[in-house]
């Protein structure tokens, strides 16, 4: 496991910010390509001196943004009955589709960012937000932040933790717990928010209607 750990880190060294675009690119996309490869590595070089963390950073978001533009076009152009017809060429399960549409269509635009967090989630909550045509800066934004937050959390714990692969999976397992009991917590508050609003403006309505 050593010797596939240093070939990891030596491949994304020698392919710099260029491959770590590419495979946050792959893995934000429809290609099932785990980010974790790329990050933590680059964290890793960067503890090292032979990485700007900055930089790593950037190319990382940037690829994920990427790579969820084109999952948002692929929506957006082809549509829904294209993407569960077709999809299997693409990697994608119609039962993926339906979860992911379910998803957007019961949080809204918002899942767009908190779908980057959450596994099963994140590579394809790109394609309900093109079907349903959310406004493209207002999911660029969304990505963006949503993506940023992962790559920094992969690269931090590269940084801190280095070539030691055990304790990372560990963190990494807490950590993805810790993220979708945060991300429930906070679904759960909005929609006892909305649901408050809509009954306050049904019984404005319903004043209205009795003056």
């Amino acid at each position: 496991m050593h010797e596939i750990i240093d070939w990891i880190v030596e491949s994304v060294g020698a392919m710099g910010y260029t491959g770590i675009f590419i495979m946050m690119f792959l893995e934000s996309s429809f290609f099932p390509f785990p980010s974790e490869v790329a990050m933590i590595p680059a964290g890793y070089l960067a503890s090292k001196g032979e990485m700007s963390l900055t930089a790593a950073f950037l190319a990382g978001a940037g690829g994920s943004l990427a790579g969820a533009l084109f999952n948002y076009v692929l929506g957006h152009r082809l549509g829904r009955a294209f993407l569960i017809k077709y999809g299997k060429y693409l990697f994608l399960k119609p039962e993926t589709v339906d979860k992911t549409e379910a998803f957007f269509a019961r949080y809204g635009p918002a899942s767009t960012f908190w779908g980057r967090l959450l596994p099963g989630i994140r590579q394809y909550i790109s394609l309900p937000a093109g079907i349903g045509r959310m406004p493209l800066l207002a999911f660029s934004i969304y990505t963006f932040l949503g993506a940023g937050i992962w790559c920094a959390v992969l690269l931090s714990m590269g940084y801190i933790f280095g070539e030691h692969e055990d304790q990372i999976k560990e963190v990494l397992h807490y950590l993805i717990g810790a993220i979708i009991i945060m991300v429930i917590g906070v679904f759960y508050y909005y929609r006892k928010k909305n649901k408050r609003i809509e009954e306050e403006f049904i019984e404005e309505l319903e004043e209205s209607s009795e003056k």
